[in-house]
């Protein structure tokens, strides 16, 4: 059973190439985590393990070092087991007992904002409190995977863990260049503080943001292809806009959706102002313009 389930986290690690006695550790991590958890569960009636195993797949997903996906594995060890800080010590190093009591310590400050200014000053001692930045990566990992199993608690408690999550920990991942937990820490934060306009505006895009994602990268190869057929170097990148920032651009602009014309989006970045115009030309005869924009 346990092999299976260290064998999601085990993938990752081979894909990326790690080094053999890398993947030793941390599977000796997750087998001592493991033996810890035994008999516990979550809101969810899952194992217990399956939180911090799915918290270390997020952080080997970030390239993450070895000694931090070993602490996300043990993350909960100290507070929700029997063992001991010197029995993590003497089996996986001084380095991720540090990063353990991190984490620890972090999970037992309470955040009660009730403004903007509070929520700074939270953020700050925040930062202040994790001695390594590898601390606040652990615990927004930690708060991602939260966030994606939220739907098993009570309303008003997905409320307000919505609210601390986004003026606590987005800002902190976007502080961090985290861009891709952001959006999703946003997204789930508009999911539970407020539903109806977070369906509202799923069913208005009609598309998730993983298939927006391949539309633009599709989009992407196509210029990309016209531009090497008339020899122009161009850097092209190219974004679909998360549901959070539809739904705050339409209350900060008072938009109406059918307003927006940014949902998905593509910047050609090229060398000179006549390649400009070409690569202007190229698009419009490619895709078709809006009047008026």
């Amino acid at each position: 059973m346990h092999k299976q389930l260290f064998d999601q986290l085990g993938n990752i690690l081979k894909q990326q190439h790690r080094a053999e006695k890398d993947i030793e550790k941390i599977h000796s991590a997750f087998d001592f985590a493991a033996s810890l958890h035994e008999g516990q569960y979550r809101a969810s009636e899952e194992p217990y393990i399956l939180h911090p195993l799915e918290v270390a797949c997020i952080l080997a997903d970030l390239q993450a070092d070895t000694d931090t996906i070993c602490a996300a594995l043990l993350h909960d060890t100290l507070e929700d087991t029997e063992t001991s800080p010197e029995a993590i010590k003497s089996r996986f190093g001084a380095d991720v007992l540090t990063l353990v009591n991190g984490v620890t310590k972090l999970s037992k400050f309470s955040f009660s904002s009730k403004e903007e200014r509070q929520a700074e000053n939270f953020r700050k001692m925040f930062l202040a409190m994790a001695d390594d930045i590898r601390i606040i990566f652990l615990k927004l990992a930690d708060r991602l995977h939260n966030m994606r199993t939220l739907n098993y608690m009570k309303p008003e408690k997905q409320k307000e863990i919505a609210k601390e999550t986004i003026e606590i920990f987005v800002p902190l991942a976007n502080r961090l260049g985290m861009g891709l937990v952001k959006t999703e820490l946003e997204d789930l934060s508009l999911r539970y503080s407020n539903p109806e306009k977070y369906f509202e505006i799923a069913q208005l895009v009609a598309q998730a943001k993983a298939e927006r994602d391949n539309t633009i990268q599709t989009i992407i190869e196509k210029i990309d292809s016209n531009l090497k057929a008339m020899h122009i170097n161009a850097s092209i990148t190219g974004r679909a806009k998360s549901y959070y920032s539809i739904f705050s651009k339409m209350h900060r602009k008072q938009m109406s959706y059918q307003d927006l014309y940014d949902i998905t989006a593509v910047r050609v970045i090229v060398d000179d102002e006549k390649e400009c115009y070409e690569v202007l030309g190229l698009i419009h005869s490619a895709f078709k313009p809006i009047p008026g924009r």
